[in-house]
């Protein structure tokens, strides 16, 4: 995937909000379903602040503001979401699609943190997403409003950025080895010819023709995983459509191919229970699914014998899961356990 130098991924969209929010607005613009709705609970979790999400597509000036009708005069109460007692962390989501009157009676708390006579609490953040004009779904923000903020692009997440995060929500092993295996499905259509015939990602040109009716994004993968996880529940049939419907055509053929894959694959409870004779999968990409996984299994009763089973296995897939255990949640258990520190200083010569 093409990056632009002067865009940035969501840890550094998140950072950026939590160490500059309070003196700055910055309005993120980016193509649909690559997360920017999820740094709100980002920052939340980071900053320890209260969060207020705005759907700006759903707002009318009077959901910012209304009249209240005194004897000599009248004045105007803001939205309880931006009232607070302590510092809150506001989200305007879409704020490109809102109604130009509601654009511009948001911009003096983009610019002030102010609606109407009511200011935030001191040391309130507020920020702002949108998608990319070239998107096609109706997005814009006037020079004047983009001049009163920090106007910058966050990108799609590679790959291996993805698996990252993926390995640490839980997302399905099938799908995260899919994702290894098919890196181009997190290209961009702004990648030019590379892109150009990329039948997994979003395009607009296909969706101003309703060719293209659903795409791999973070978002559509994230719902796949889901349905992968109750497959057992589905016919083929009932898969293959709900798949179809979630990410495209295209990319739930090749996920059913994979799942096939992994459902010949020995469980986790008999590779643990016996680690130097449990059956091998039959090729690179079943090893994959399982090692991806395991990730997710390992605790201290059990990660020594899985580690005795993974070095049974092809030497890139065993890097392949200690570089994901080791950005994971369970980075503390692999860590200390015996199996893992032999296989690393085994290994030392690689890593």
């Amino acid at each position: 995937m093409t990056t632009n130098n002067t865009s940035v991924n969501i840890n550094q969209a998140a950072n950026l909000i939590a160490t500059c929010g309070t003196n700055n607005t910055f309005v993120f613009q980016g193509e649909p379903g690559i997360g920017k709705s999820a740094m709100l609970k980002m920052l939340g979790d980071r900053l320890n602040i209260q969060t207020r999400y705005v759907d700006c597509t759903l707002l009318d000036l009077g959901d910012i503001q209304m009249p209240k009708v005194h004897d000599t005069h009248v004045s105007f109460v803001p939205n309880e979401v931006f009232l607070s007692d302590e510092p809150i962390a506001v989200m305007l989501d879409e704020l490109g699609k809102a109604p130009t009157p509601v654009k511009n009676a948001l911009l003096p708390l983009v610019y002030e943190h102010r609606v109407g006579n009511y200011h935030l609490p001191e040391g309130s953040i507020v920020f702002a997403t949108t998608n990319l004009a070239t998107d096609g779904v109706g997005d814009a923000l006037q020079s004047h409003a983009k001049n009163r903020v920090t106007f910058l692009t966050m990108r799609k997440p590679t790959a291996d950025e993805w698996m990252e995060w993926g390995v640490n929500n839980d997302v399905a092993p099938e799908l995260l080895a899919w994702v290894k295996e098919y890196p181009h499905s997190f290209a961009s259509y702004t990648d030019g010819e590379a892109a150009k015939d990329n039948l997994y990602i979003f395009n607009p040109t296909k969706q101003s023709q309703t060719l293209q009716t659903a795409f791999v994004s973070p978002r559509s993968l994230y719902h796949a995983s889901h349905i992968v996880k109750q497959r057992i529940n589905l016919d083929d049939d009932t898969l293959k459509a709900a798949l179809a419907g979630t990410v495209g055509k295209e990319a739930a053929a090749d996920i059913q191919a994979f799942l096939s894959v992994a459902d010949a694959l020995p469980s986790f409870a008999s590779i643990v229970e016996n680690p130097a004779t449990a059956k091998l999968p039959s090729n690179d990409i079943a090893s994959m699914i399982l090692s991806l996984g395991a990730v997710m299994r390992v605790d201290r009763n059990n990660v020594n014998a899985w580690m005795e089973y993974l070095r049974r296995l092809p030497h890139e897939v065993q890097f392949v899961f200690a570089q994901n255990a080791m950005r994971s949640g369970k980075a503390g258990v692999v860590a200390t356990s015996k199996g893992f520190t032999d296989w690393a200083r085994d290994n030392s010569w690689a890593i």
